[in-house]
């Protein structure tokens, strides 16, 4: 692989240090990790890298992202080579059986509203018992002010696509617990985005 197969975005590179710092602050030692929709592929490189004691597995709808994916990934011996999912299906068969973290970025916002739903049962089904899934990404709160910034991206979205949007986490929340999840920790991120970490319900 080479540079050049590299895609690169701008947002990725400059959100990953402070999410690799709450990463290292909520995880474990080590432990398997599922990464969904990876995108450039950049997230799965820098994060890899800097937690060494797990094995990363990046995965993407989009078959046409692998070779960015793997190219940034080259060189890392934790991150695996991407694996087609789309969450939407009712089987994520290329996905390992059991992770012990699911980590999805910048996805909810950038998708249709059933792809929130599928993300929650499918980390359902494979999380390992104590197991986090981690979501990234700006979020609505109730009673909460919303930045200008993150109303002026929520309209450009839904003009784009009506389907996009950022959405209420109250919302979210509700998907969670359908599939038996709840929210065990939410971490105020740069640029106005949120980090937060679900778990079963039971854990």
């Amino acid at each position: 692989m080479n540079g050049e197969q590299r895609r690169h975005s701008p947002a990725a590179e400059r959100n990953g240090p402070p999410i690799l710092a709450a990463l290292q602050r909520l995880l474990p030692a080590s432990g398997l990790l599922l990464e969904i929709a990876s995108g450039t592929g950049q997230h799965a490189a820098f994060l890899g890298a800097g937690l060494p004691g797990w094995q990363w597995q990046p995965s993407d709808m989009e078959a046409t992202a692998f070779a960015s994916i793997a190219a940034w990934g080259e060189g890392i011996a934790n991150v695996r080579q991407p694996v087609l999912l789309d969450v939407l299906d009712a089987d994520w068969s290329q996905a390992p059986p059991q992770v012990d973290a699911i980590y999805c970025a910048n996805m909810i916002h950038i998708a249709p509203w059933a792809c929130t739903a599928a993300l929650m049962r499918g980390a359902a089904r494979h999380l390992a018992p104590r197991g986090l899934l981690i979501t990234y990404g700006p979020y609505l709160i109730d009673d909460e002010p919303t930045a200008p910034s993150n109303l002026a991206f929520d309209a450009d979205l839904r003009a784009r696509n009506p389907d996009w949007g950022i959405r209420r986490l109250a919302d979210v929340t509700a998907e969670a617990a359908a599939a038996g999840l709840r929210l065990r920790e939410r971490l105020d991120m740069p640029a106005n985005n949120k980090l937060l970490a679900w778990t079963r319900a039971a854990a």
